[in-house]
């Protein structure tokens, strides 16, 4: 238990230290935000805030997950594949930043690299560690062998979680936090099922994100960027993969799927019948423009974050 503390205190304190290193040289490279004209007008003197900031925690919890878990391959797979969505994210954070093109990697750019990583770890996960090819049903407490479509299922278990929590990071702090709440529920569920090294590492980046709050709360100093958002959606899906734990994922990520379906919904309603249903998505925004204070949504999502990671461990816990 001592190793899941020492993990989310040296992940927390290394993300601190290298705050200042790495936040002035991305300023120093230009490697600035660019605010869309379609969103909130106060968003606007957000423009040239540095991006990429996402570099700095997944530098952070890499060191402590390795240090504290050493070659447990469970935990190395998770690393993997979170450093694998890192970088998918920081080739589409240098495509819109460095080489000024506006929609990064192209969409079947960004799927290949996605599918992947989904084989990979659909591979690793069910033949390597040899945890099958099944779907957990929580309070049923019966198991669905999907075979061969397994690789279908951990594809879109990581395709919607990387990009519904790419979607939440629209305000200061927003994502980083709501991450720390989801991390901190999964390293709960990863001790439930005696995965010990998968709770270290779910604390490594509990303390990475929430020592990054304190650059990217608001005022924000630096976003995470799709380097970081990629990244951290990469990390919770994965951990739901290896603890067979898909379907509570859509609980303990309950801000991350509202997010999402805003955007789904807002696009259907605007496509079939010419209405938006909110004011702007994702849904964070919408609360903007209805006049509440960037803090006031991003604490009360939050909040909203907690309650969903407590249902779900309300769930387990009746399932078990």
């Amino acid at each position: 238990m001592q190793n899941i503390f020492y993990a989310a205190v040296l992940s927390f304190c290394l993300v601190i230290a290298l705050g200042p290193l790495l936040i002035p040289l991305l300023r120093k490279l230009k490697f600035g935000q660019s605010i869309r004209q379609e969103g909130p007008e106060r968003h606007y003197a957000k423009a040239g805030t540095p991006t990429m900031g996402g570099l700095i925690f997944l530098g952070a919890l890499t060191v402590a997950a390795l240090f504290f878990t050493g070659n447990d391959l469970e935990a190395v797979l998770a690393l993997l594949i979170t450093l694998g969505h890192g970088l998918l994210g920081f080739l589409d954070d240098c495509i819109k930043v460095v080489m000024k093109r506006s929609l990064g990697l192209r969409a079947r750019e960004k799927l290949l690299g996605q599918i992947l990583m989904a084989i990979v770890l659909a591979y690793l996960a069910s033949e390597l560690l040899g945890l099958g090819t099944d779907l957990w049903i929580p309070l049923l407490g019966i198991n669905i062998d999907f075979g061969p479509l397994y690789y279908i299922l951990v594809f879109f278990v990581l395709v919607g979680t990387t990009n519904a929590v790419n979607l939440t990071d629209g305000l200061d702090g927003l994502a980083a936090g709501t991450v720390t709440v989801a991390a901190i529920a999964y390293m709960i569920i990863a001790l439930c099922f005696g995965k010990f090294s998968l709770a270290v590492f779910c604390a490594a980046v509990a303390g990475a994100t929430l020592g990054f709050l304190r650059y990217n709360a608001h005022p924000a100093k630096v976003f995470m960027g799709d380097t970081g958002s990629l990244a951290l959606g990469g990390a919770l899906a994965t951990v739901a993969v290896l603890t067979k734990t898909e379907l509570l994922l859509i609980l303990v990520g309950g801000v991350f799927v509202i997010e999402a379906l805003s955007v789904i919904i807002q696009v259907i309603s605007f496509k079939t019948t010419g209405k938006r249903v909110f004011r702007m998505s994702p849904i964070h925004h919408h609360f903007e423009l209805m006049g509440f204070p960037e803090t006031t949504v991003v604490h009360g999502f939050w909040c909203t974050g907690a309650i969903f990671a407590c249902i779900a461990l309300m769930i387990l816990a009746l399932s078990r």
